[in-house]
């Protein structure tokens, strides 16, 4: 059984890659570039239609001219961000991005609320953007409405083997359809601004769109920028993952970064100016970027199909950020101690496996929670994300005006910016949006902040307990008792005499021990076990109510009170190994039972000899 599932891990995820190699499965800019974008560059196709759909219901026609008025605020707050992580990526070239740099310069709270927030944020980008790209396919073919749910587990499926299968794998993978994203996007704007501006085409009069019914207000205004800072999750994935680039790592990354802040300006702006050109709005089942692809190259053409299917795919590798950084992110938290050890350590293609394995299960079970409704999960999306921005400037800014190296002033201003603007949009998506769902962030963020406390405060007791003084020489027992040892026995067989001549290479205080259910029985094992010759004693005790194990745990417990100061009471178990996994069903396993029950009692050991049982 073994072997088969090591063969079939093989053949899933790939052959054991050496520590040796880990270099050599870094990211190069060209395809570090794809994986650490990708989220930021798919939320343009759908941060679009969520300004559209604020604004839409109340101003109607009157909608696209502050539709560019947000963008551009928008791709300001970009452009600050961008400029502001390129700092981040220069001073904590080991990663880490809002987690490590609120860590060391706000102190713990701070960086866990920051780790906690993107943690958040990271599932929930894989839940969205893989319903967005399964809203993508069932666009263009409606037939597969029913199964969206199904369908988008699929996908975060075939996400998490790629991740698994290792960075140098999954970069190329899933870096592919994410240039394509890219050409095709851009071919969709260059055309539609050619058709209009060169070739004088005039867009097709907008259809089912509502009068207006109110004039543009501050707080609409506030909530549809709130609503499409969407367009900005994603940005910070640069700076959490520079240790994932090749050498020279910090050089990379700044221009992945770059490259990434230039990608979305020129595609979110592109398709906010065509949504304006061609008056699209929200439709139901029916995205912005298909009806503007349906407009510009019409409806059953094949470049109509392309930008679906790289929408799609696009949507789909944006999870592939969150694959990329939230296990490396829960490898920094495990280190500290804040997260399980087992998070911290990597599989046999150099990834960080049980944390890609936890964000599978997680944004599965949000898909499944919200029935892979993109809408539904946006409310949720954006406060993490500028949360944890928030910190990441305020920390950097603190760190600036603390340390006072080179020409730290303009830098602490850009940090600093940074931080006042990051915290004012936090602030207006975490109210605008708080009905809506965002109140469930702001409920798991602390709770989960708690629950990392608690872990450290578990991993600092356990240290304590295990902790050596400098002097510890007076631990070490020069002349140790005799070991006392208990072997228990069901029956007198092959199994019992293996862990019989181990047991006397122990010591010579032994106490064979039965717990008798049948008297018939109890005395053929006497009579057997004289035969043996021995020369210690069998003990045998009833029970009644056939509670063996109880009975077993309370004569460890009545001998473990015997024992004086540095004596060990050795509790020997036999138990046979069966070769086919399914017979462990028609044998009871009393020895692991057992094993379990006696490892939590202080001063007795636990040696379980086994013995094989051939076919």
């Amino acid at each position: 059984m073994f072997n088969m599932l090591k063969k079939m891990k093989t053949i899933v995820i790939g052959k054991a890659i050496k520590s040796a190699e880990s270099e050599s499965e870094k990211y190069s800019v060209l395809w570090g570039l794809p994986v650490l974008s990708s989220d930021a560059v798919s939320s343009v196709s759908y941060a679009c239609e969520e300004i559209l759909m604020v604004l839409v219901p109340v101003l109607g026609i009157a909608s696209y001219k502050p539709l560019m008025g947000i963008a551009a605020a928008i791709i300001g707050m970009l452009f600050i961000l961008a400029f502001s992580y390129r700092q981040t990526i220069e001073c904590y070239p080991q990663g880490g991005g809002s987690y490590r740099v609120a860590s060391e310069n706000l102190g713990r709270l701070p960086g866990l609320v920051a780790a906690a927030s993107l943690s958040i944020d990271y599932v929930l980008t894989v839940a969205v953007s893989t319903c967005s790209g399964t809203a993508a396919i069932t666009s263009a073919f409606p037939q597969a409405l029913p199964f969206r749910v199904e369908i988008t587990l699929f996908l975060i499926l075939l996400l998490t083997i790629g991740n698994l299968r290792g960075l140098r794998e999954s970069s190329i993978l899933f870096g592919i359809p994410t240039y394509l994203f890219i050409f095709s996007i851009v071919a969709m704007i260059a055309t539609g601004l050619v058709k209009v501006f060169v070739l004088g085409q005039v867009p097709p009069p907008a259809d089912g769109l509502p009068p207006q019914t109110q004039d543009i207000t501050v707080l609409l205004f506030l909530k549809a920028f709130s609503s499409g800072c969407t367009a900005l999750t994603g940005v910070e994935a640069v700076s959490d993952g520079v240790p994932n680039f090749k050498a020279p790592s910090q050089k990379n990354a700044k221009r992945v970064l770059a490259l990434l802040a230039s990608l979305v300006f020129i595609i979110f702006s592109g398709v906010c100016y065509l949504a304006s050109i061609y008056k699209v709005a929200h439709r139901e089942n029916v995205t912005v970027v298909s009806q503007i692809a349906s407009k510009v190259f019409g409806p059953g053409s094949a470049m109509f199909f392309t930008v679906q299917a790289t929408t799609a795919m696009i949507l789909i590798m944006a999870a592939n950020t969150a694959f990329a950084d939230l296990p490396l992110l829960l490898s920094f938290l495990a280190k500290d101690g804040f997260v399980a050890r087992s998070f911290g350590s990597r599989g046999t293609r150099l990834s960080f496996s049980n944390g890609i394995m936890l964000l599978f299960l997680l944004s599965s079970g949000l898909v499944i929670i919200f029935k892979a409704e993109t809408h539904l999960l946006i409310p949720l999306y954006a406060v993490g994300v500028f949360l944890s921005f928030t910190l990441s400037q305020t920390g950097m800014f603190k760190r600036w005006i603390t340390h006072r190296q080179g020409n730290w002033k303009h830098k602490a201003v850009i940090n600093g910016f940074g931080a006042f603007m990051a915290a004012i949009t936090c602030v207006i998506i975490a109210v605008s949006k708080f009905v809506n769902g965002a109140w469930i962030v702001l409920i798991c963020i602390p709770t989960l902040v708690v629950f990392m406390l608690f872990i450290r405060k578990h991993y600092d007791k356990v240290r304590d307990n295990l902790a050596i003084e400098e002097s510890s020489s007076d631990l070490i027992v020069k002349n140790p008792p005799e070991n006392y040892i208990l072997l228990p026995v069901q029956s007198i067989n092959k199994s019992f005499i293996k862990a019989l001549n181990y047991a006397m290479t122990l010591g010579k205080k032994i106490e064979v021990y039965h717990v008798s259910t049948n008297k018939e029985e109890a005395e053929k094992l006497k009579v057997r076990f004289r035969q043996l010759g021995l020369d210690f004693p069998l003990v045998i005790e009833e029970a009644p109510y056939r509670n063996i194990n109880e009975t077993l745990l309370a004569h460890v417990d009545k001998e473990q009170a015997r024992l004086k100061k540095h004596e060990m009471l050795t509790v020997v178990l036999p138990q046979f190994v069966i070769p086919k996994w399914w017979h462990y069903t028609l044998h009871n396993q009393t020895s692991l039972r057992l094993k379990s029950a006696l490892v939590k009692r202080r001063n007795v050991a636990v040696v379980t000899i086994p013995y094989i049982i051939n076919e």
